[in-house]
């Protein structure tokens, strides 16, 4: 099953391009710009793995390690411009897995991921999970974020995966517009939420045999997005 990493950096630069390096390696990846952020995606949503600057604008990575650590033991890597003995020793002190200085190679960082990854015990997956969503005539493959029409794949950007993924996690329950936002990594606005409205009906063209009367993918007023299978 894909992991579901969390990147939390006020550096958009350096948030973008590892968002971007690590969906090409296979990862779901939902970004924060800081620990504020950080928090209320955290509020909603479970990862496989957190990736957390540490010299970050308010809040520190070292302090938002700690509250994480108070409530979860979900893998924590911290990014750091320091490379001081006594930095690497609060991090790891607070409940980091792992201690990363800038500048490093995006190879490295991939391998210290797979590694924490590959330790980290894997939770009991209930044999009746499907691994395949059937929407009408199109099938949705979940471990390899497919989206496919008898053999042909029909292409979805990054964004429409991302969405398929999270409706995929909560088949049969909808999901409101502010928690897409926030699992996207967008800031949430209302422009955002229009945003969301305007991927929704992109996705719909690919998923519905009418996506002006949706069957799969479906609104619930004052709720969210539903997505139904066959």
């Amino acid at each position: 099953m894909t992991a579901h990493l969390l990147i939390v950096d006020d550096d958009e630069r350096i948030r973008d391009l590892l968002k971007q390096f690590l969906i090409r390696h296979g990862f779901m990846v939902s970004a924060a710009r800081d620990a504020e952020h950080a928090r209320r995606i955290l509020d909603g949503l479970d990862f496989d793995m957190i990736i957390l600057d540490v010299m970050m604008p308010g809040e520190d990575g070292v302090s938002l390690t700690k509250w994480i650590r108070d409530g979860r033991d979900t893998p924590i890597m911290l990014l750091t411009a320091k490379g001081e003995t006594e930095d690497r020793i609060a991090g790891l002190e607070a409940g980091a897995d792992d201690y990363l200085s800038k500048p490093f190679e995006p190879k490295e960082l991939l391998l210290r991921i797979n590694a924490i990854l590959r330790r980290t015990p894997e939770p009991a997956t209930p044999p009746e999970m499907p691994t395949m969503l059937r929407l009408g005539s199109v099938r949705y493959d979940i471990e390899r974020g497919e989206l496919l029409q008898g053999n042909q794949i029909i292409r979805l950007t990054g964004t429409e995966n991302q969405l398929m993924r999270i409706f995929a996690a909560s088949v049969g329950q909808p999901v409101s517009r502010a928690d897409l936002v926030t699992a996207l990594g967008r800031d949430e606005a209302q422009a955002q939420d229009r945003a969301i409205d305007v991927q929704i009906t992109r996705l719909r063209r690919k998923i519905e045999a009418n996506s002006k009367e949706p069957r799969y993918l479906q609104t619930v007023r004052g709720s969210g997005y539903l997505l139904m299978s066959d």
